[in-house]
């Protein structure tokens, strides 16, 4: 059994100091802005390394992010996955979208704290976006073929990355369904492969290329 940060040290050796200090105040931080705004359900806040920055962390299991790449995360929420593959990928640009000001308040607070110099945080509906980016990451925000409308018109084609521009959506469930409708090529990821905890057994990281 791992606590907190020895969580994501047992699976991802070899993070420097700073990144360490950052995932070990995600904790207090969250906690703190929980009491006022809640961005991460009640029952779930102390098991936030595993359920959040974990789950999150799934992506980094299935892409390395090129220096430099830019990624969106849509419907961001709290910041969740994009503030933990923030601090996993220092040198890619985050940019985190949310339709509730309360919760884009709250990412920018923990940003700061946290000094994440990669991440910018906007309220609005990813519709109205007009950027470009190399990838985007969602956890679960809607069926895949909503993400898919929305989102691809936003996602400029290249490779410079572990794998080709495109999509990563963290899911859970029977999503045979989902992925048919979508009408793509979907890359299916199993978390349980990365990560031995119950959580993580029906996980998945879904991935839709260019």
């Amino acid at each position: 059994m791992h606590s907190g940060t020895e969580l994501i040290n047992h699976y991802f050796p070899g993070l420097t100091e700073k990144q360490l200090e950052q995932f070990e105040k995600l904790l207090p931080l969250y906690k703190e802005w929980n009491e006022k705004i809640n961005v991460i359900s009640r029952k779930d806040i102390d098991q936030l390394y595993e359920r959040h920055a974990l789950h999150s962390l799934g992506i980094a299991k299935v892409v390395s992010f090129a220096s430099g790449a830019s990624v969106i995360d849509v419907g961001t929420g709290g910041g969740f996955p994009g503030i933990p593959l923030a601090i996993f990928f220092p040198e890619v640009k985050f940019h985190l979208v949310d339709s509730i000001g309360k919760k884009i308040m709250v990412v920018n607070e923990i940003a700061s704290s946290l000094n994440l110099k990669n991440v910018t945080a906007e309220h609005g509906r990813v519709e109205d976006i007009k950027q470009k980016f190399d990838f985007a990451v969602s956890r679960a925000v809607a069926p895949l073929s909503e993400m898919v409308s929305w989102l691809r018109s936003m996602i400029r084609t290249g490779d410079k990355s572990s794998m080709h521009n495109g999509m990563f959506f963290l899911k859970g469930g029977e999503l045979t369904t989902e992925i048919r409708e979508s009408k793509k090529q979907v890359m299916i990821f199993a978390l349980s492969n990365f990560f031995d905890e119950e959580f993580f057994t029906e996980k998945k990281v879904l991935y839709l290329g260019m």
